[in-house]
């Protein structure tokens, strides 16, 4: 499919990018990438520079969610150099935050309230989204999950890149943070029960060390190593230096 779109303006950066995406699902972080440049390549080629820099910002996601913090801030500033539209400044915001870059996260949230003040979805959604991952940087679940309260209405938003359930994966990180391993059992259930909302978004393997995770704070170990196996084997051929994975790993092999 990728080879028969190859040349075609707006078709080929799209299916570049669904193929990066693909890489990065199964944790080939570094196939992502060079998926990710081509797909970056081509969308300039056609001179829609909004699009590149969404596969920037997109592949900022992706780094700051699996450990790999040194790549955010190159891909954020690379992706900014290229467009500065709405979406686009969300993304950026929302990675910072995740890498516990406060200060600029912060700078970007005050623009995009200053210029869009009216927005619901920017409003009620993403900006708490934002200000929710700075807390849990900051080791604050309790506000962190507050926050969140206002986004529920919106998680099935269509709004930016099929991250409608964004919110759900950080609200089950939120409570891990807080020990509550029911609640965030739940949350991480709810992520994996929608996975066909958020297509091949990292964050629904992600959910699955989650859920291993509070499973095992619950003390139901079967049901631990059940979760961190699945995780494990839908990256199985990861690449082996990913942060996140060497984590769950050393976390799996300490499993009663």
């Amino acid at each position: 499919m990728v080879a028969a779109a190859v040349g075609r303006p707006g078709e080929e950066d799209e299916l570049f990018a669904a193929q990066g995406d693909s890489e990065a699902f199964q944790g080939r972080l570094t196939q992502a990438r060079e998926w990710q440049r081509k797909a970056v390549d081509s969308a300039r080629r056609d001179g829609d520079l909004e699009t590149a820099a969404s596969y920037y910002l997109d592949a900022a996601i992706q780094e700051a969610e699996t450990g790999n913090i040194g790549e955010v801030p190159r891909e954020v500033d690379a992706g900014l150099a290229l467009g500065a539209g709405r979406d686009i400044q969300i993304e950026a915001a929302l990675a910072l935050a995740r890498i516990g870059d406060a200060a600029r996260a912060q700078t970007v949230s005050d623009d995009l309230r200053r210029e869009h003040p009216n927005d619901t979805l920017l409003v009620h959604y993403w900006l708490p989204t934002v200000q929710a991952s700075m807390e849990l940087q900051k080791g604050s679940p309790a506000p962190a999950l507050d926050l969140l309260q206002t986004t529920a209405p919106y998680i099935f938003s269509t709004d930016l890149w099929g991250a409608m359930l964004y919110p759900v994966y950080l609200r089950g990180e939120a409570f891990l943070a807080a020990h509550d391993a029911k609640a965030a059992i739940t949350e991480f259930q709810k992520l994996i029960a929608g996975r066909f909302f958020v297509a091949n978004g990292t964050v629904v393997v992600l959910a699955h060390l989650g859920l291993g995770r509070a499973y095992a704070m619950a003390g139901e170990e079967d049901k631990a190593r059940a979760e961190y196996k699945e995780f494990l084997t839908l990256w199985k051929d990861a690449d082996p230096d990913i942060p996140v994975l060497k984590q769950a790993r050393a976390e799996y092999a300490k499993l009663p």
